[in-house]
């Protein structure tokens, strides 16, 4: 497997093959991307978790009981 890298700008969803490369009339590629500009995306449904406090003390655990559940 031979490796090239460039850098090129997604358009439409489209990656630009350099000149250089297409010339190689290339048939199977693997293609892995790398963005240097990630932006974060809001979503309204997703659950943020929040730290939960548990008081313990006088509790009795039981490992047997533990096991069943």
């Amino acid at each position: 497997m031979q490796a090239y890298e460039f850098n090129t700008v997604v358009r439409d969803g489209l990656i630009h093959v350099p000149k250089q490369l297409s010339d190689k009339n290339l048939s199977n590629v693997r293609v892995i991307i790398l963005s240097d500009s990630v932006k974060k995306v809001f979503d309204p449904h997703k659950k943020k978790f929040s730290a939960m406090r548990l008081k313990t003390k006088g509790l009795i655990f039981d490992r047997e009981e533990l096991h069943e559940r």
